[in-house]
Formats: C-alpha cells, sequence, structure tokens
C-alpha cells in the first residue's frame, strides 16, 4: 500500500453535510438521489440511442459516448456515498476507501476534460478542414484519441493520489468535505514535505484544465474565423449547430470548475463550499445529457425515434 507504514491515521470523518440542520438532510438526499439516477438514465440513453441507431456512428457521437462513460464512472465514485453519507450518523471512511475515491474522481474528472477536448478537436477538423475529416478522423484516429483521454485521466489520477497518500496524517482526522478532496486533506497531513505536495499537486491540475481550456478555445476561433466566411446565413447556422451542444457543456464545466477553483481565499463557511463542491460533483453531470439531447438536434430525433420504436 502507499504509505500506510507511515500514517498512524486509519480512518477518517467526512464532516461534509453533518453541519447542516439535521431536517433538512432527507430533502438532499432526495434531490441528489433524484439527480443522480437521472444523470445515469440519461447517459445510457445518450449511449443505447448512439449505439442502436446506424446513421450516428460518427466519430462525433463515438466521443459523446466515451463521454458519457466517464461522467457516470464519475458520478458513480462520488455520489452513492454521498447519499449514504447524508442518511447516516457515522461518516467514518477508511484510508484505502479514501485513496480509491480521490483516484477515481480524479481520473474520471480528468479523462472527462480530455474528451471535451477530444470533442473540440473533432468540430474544429469537421468545420475547418470537412474534406481532410474522414483521413484525419478514421477509426483508428479516433480510438486512440479516446484511449489517449483514458490514459491521462488516469496518469493524472495517479499522480495526484499517490502524492496526497504518500504524506503522514496524525491526527485530526476529520475532513471538511462530502469527499476525500485534495485541499481538506492537505490541512490533515503533517511533516515538511506537505507544501511542496501542495504546490505540485496545485500545478498539475492547474495545467491540465488550463491546457485543455486553452485547446479548445483555440479550436473555437479557428471555427469561429471559419464559419464567418460562409457567405450563406443557412451555412453558417447550419454550421455553428453542430457545436453548440458541445460549447454549452464546455461552458458549464468549466464555469463551474473556475469558480471553485478561483474563489478568493478568504474565511468561508463549510456550508457554502459544500453547495459549491455540489455544482460540479452532482449539478454538472446532471446538466450534461440535457444540454446534448436538448441541443443536439440529429440526437434528439434519434432518441425519439428510438423511444418510440421501444413503445411500439
Amino acid at each position: 500500500t502507499l504509505g500506510r507504514n507511515h500514517s498512524s491515521v486509519s480512518e477518517f470523518i467526512l464532516v461534509g453535510f453533518s453541519t447542516f440542520p439535521r431536517h433538512l438532510l432527507p430533502a438532499f438526499f432526495l434531490l441528489f438521489l433524484l439527480m443522480y439516477l437521472f444523470t445515469l438514465l440519461g447517459n445510457l440513453l445518450i449511449m443505447a440511442t448512439v449505439w442502436s441507431e446506424r446513421s450516428l456512428h460518427t466519430p462525433m457521437y463515438l466521443f459523446l459516448c466515451a463521454l458519457s462513460t466517464s461522467e457516470i464512472l464519475y458520478t458513480l465514485a462520488i455520489t452513492p456515498r454521498l447519499l449514504a453519507d447524508l442518511l447516516s450518523t457515522r461518516r467514518t471512511i477508511t484510508w484505502a476507501a479514501c485513496a480509491s475515491q480521490m483516484f477515481f474522481s480524479f481520473t474520471f474528472g480528468f479523462t472527462h476534460s480530455f474528451l471535451l477536448t477530444v470533442m473540440g478537436y473533432d468540430r474544429y477538423v469537421a468545420i475547418c478542414h470537412p474534406l481532410r475529416y474522414n483521413v484525419l478522423m478514421s477509426p483508428r484516429g479516433c480510438a486512440c484519441l479516446v484511449a489517449w483521454s483514458w490514459v491521462g485521466g488516469s496518469v493524472t489520477g495517479l499522480v495526484v493520489t499517490t502524492a496526497v497518500f504518500h504524506l503522514t496524517f496524525c491526527g485530526p482526522n476529520e475532513i471538511h468535505h462530502f469527499l476525500c478532496h485534495v485541499p481538506p486533506l492537505l490541512k490533515l497531513a503533517c511533516g515538511t514535505d506537505v507544501p511542496v505536495v501542495a504546490k505540485g499537486v496545485g500545478l498539475v491540475c492547474i495545467m491540465a484544465l488550463l491546457g485543455c481550456c486553452l485547446l479548445i478555445l483555440l479550436s473555437y476561433a479557428f471555427i469561429v474565423a471559419t464559419i464567418l466566411r460562409i457567405p450563406s446565413a443557412e451555412g453558417r447556422h447550419k454550421a455553428f449547430s453542430t457545436c453548440a451542444s458541445h460549447l454549452t457543456v464546455v461552458i458549464v464545466h468549466y464555469g463551474f470548475a473556475s469558480v471553485i477553483y478561483l474563489k478568493p481565499k478568504g474565511p468561508q463557511s463549510l456550508e457554502r463550499d459544500t453547495l459549491m463542491a455540489i455544482t460540479y460533483t452532482v449539478l454538472t453531470p446532471f446538466l450534461s445529457p440535457i444540454i446534448f439531447s436538448l441541443r443536439n438536434k440529429e440526437l434528439k430525433t434519434a432518441m425519439t425515434k428510438t423511444f418510440l420504436r421501444k413503445l411500439h
């Protein structure tokens, strides 16, 4: 195991929602449960539609399926634990469970970011280099892009988790969060290398997220320049409509992430921090399938067709 021999703390307590009034917890439980089930159902529906509809067997929808998979796994790493803790009085989590939760949430979270970047590149090639699209986005090329996104996510998750759990935790053992997240865990670590790890982990996360964000912005700068050169208004609208759902999800994803990471470091109430964290752990995955199925005409039509076929 990573650093068990260093640590005197064998389990942690997730404070999370325990600071909220007791009578609110069942309402939170019901709300998050419904959002969680809807996230699972929405993403599974997208995957089933793409799978069964031959017209959707294109790179764009292959990437969407990969994105739905990463989203399902991301919520799976976080939400069941959150739901159980909302109803229980003992909110303890073992050292190993805490490390694995951090690994999986970071892995799937970063895979999600990398896949959004790949989808931005896919839209860039489709609009700016339509004649070379089939060459650049060959089945093998697409599979490589998806595989590298997963590898990148896993490596980032492994690096972050190994760095944090190599530290010594001497107690207290109360994590001021509802999941094993880096900042609250670093507050519990002791030893001289804590500041180094904090800076290193922060740098890795910011570089990965900013790198993705810049690549997406670059893709869209080229896309906008190309769309503006299209003479007909109808042509411009058609070209932009293929990007609308992706762009909306990117804005939601990075909007919430930047609010969390770039907020001023002042005295913050634990309750406010907890609700802020809910935006990117529960709300963003919940909104994503809604945006993709409502803003994407092709997918919406295919979903309706598949659903009606099942009813008949």
